[in-house]
């Protein structure tokens, strides 16, 4: 196992490398110049060449990328033309949104998919199995801006007033805060370097943050806040685990061992959780390590949609300003995560079926 894992994590190497170089060139292909759009259309052009010197963006396009290359090696990402700040700390507050929103999502993709995927499958051509299946497609179908705006207007303009209401965007309630975790434990108050970016990520999962040091009531708020968001993200991913759940599970009851369990006299429910359900979810796992990667990318258009401050938002905006810097330190956090869940997925793969870890 321990092979196999370093294996991936060396193929993973040259991935990173060429996300890179894509990103690298695809960003100056942008029409437009980053520095006069920080600085304004009424910038001189020797502002403007004294901004492009200080960013390193009057060097050739080759020279740029290999100095790129060796600041991301050290853990430097840049500094944001617009913000004025190293994007590091930009990831560090922004990050935590997604991660956040992207998790709820998630749970919400599991937690419906699966199911009905199940019922699906154990109910073929029943009224129960079109159901599930015509949710599945309406999901796949309809643009998350569209059912964002859709959620939107249900819960926070037609249900407003009853139990059902919901908040249309942002991430809390005016007047509501959540206390980071150096002002909570005091210990802390004095961290610095990693330890406090640390401690500023975590602070930045608002539900997480006030779970854990019992802020209870902006934990609720914070939760309320991420329901809509998180349904609007999570339902093109629950769709597609609900379908790949339900044609795994009908291959896997139609094999002989299958068969056996059932002649041995087992009872739907022990077939099901001992037999068959092991056996499917393998590819259900892999779609499954497969959608983290369309949740953070999906997640330009709700945080846009719900007025969330997240990485998508903070991507989006970096391209309409040209801020290279940002674009490629965002899109290089993103992909390392995907490559990290794809490698956690593999692992796992491996675990269940050892004749991966053989092959």
């Amino acid at each position: 196992m321990a092979r196999y894992v370093v294996r991936r994590l060396l193929l993973a190497i040259p991935v990173l490398i060429g996300i890179v170089l894509l990103v690298f060139v695809l960003a100056r292909v942008i029409p437009g110049n980053p520095c006069v759009d920080a600085l304004g259309e009424r910038a001189t052009p020797a502002q403007v060449q004294a901004c492009q010197v200080r960013f390193g963006l009057a060097q050739p396009i080759y020279a740029q990328f290999v100095s790129y290359l060796g600041s991301v090696a050290t853990g430097n990402l840049g500094n944001s033309i617009k913000f004025h700040i190293p994007v590091t700390e930009l990831i560090v507050q922004r990050l935590p949104t997604t991660v956040e929103l992207s998790f709820y999502a998630l749970i919400f993709a599991i937690g419906v998919g699966v199911p009905l995927g199940i019922v699906s499958a154990y109910r073929r051509n029943s009224k129960s199995d079109v159901g599930s299946m015509m949710l599945a497609n309406l999901g796949i179908s309809t643009p998350v801006f569209v059912l964002g705006l859709l959620l939107a207007f249900i819960f926070a303009i037609v249900l407003k007033g009853t139990v059902f209401a919901l908040p249309p965007g942002g991430r809390l309630s005016p007047g509501v805060s959540v206390k980071p975790l150096t002002e909570v434990w005091a210990i802390f108050g004095g961290a610095d370097g990693v330890l406090k970016s640390v401690l500023d990520f975590i602070s930045g999962i608002y539900t997480l943050t006030a779970l854990i040091t019992f802020q209870w009531n902006p934990m609720i708020d914070a939760f309320k806040h991420l329901i809509l968001p998180a349904i609007a993200l999570g339902t093109i991913p629950m769709a597609i685990i609900a379908r790949i759940t339900r044609s795994s599970l009908l291959d896997v009851t139609g094999r002989e061992y299958v068969r056996t369990a059932h002649a041995k006299g087992l009872t739907n429910r022990m077939v099901l959780t001992r037999h068959a359900l092991p056996n499917a979810m393998l590819p259900v796992i892999t779609i499954i390590g497969l959608q983290i990667g369309i949740l953070l990318s999906g997640a330009v258009l709700t945080e846009t949609v719900f007025g969330l401050a997240g990485v998508g938002k903070s991507l989006y905006d970096a391209i309409q300003s040209r801020d290279y810097q940002v674009i490629q330190g965002f899109v290089l956090v993103i992909a390392a995560i995907f490559l990290a869940v794809n490698l956690i997925v593999d692992v796992s793969y491996a675990y269940l079926d050892p004749r991966v870890r053989l092959s």
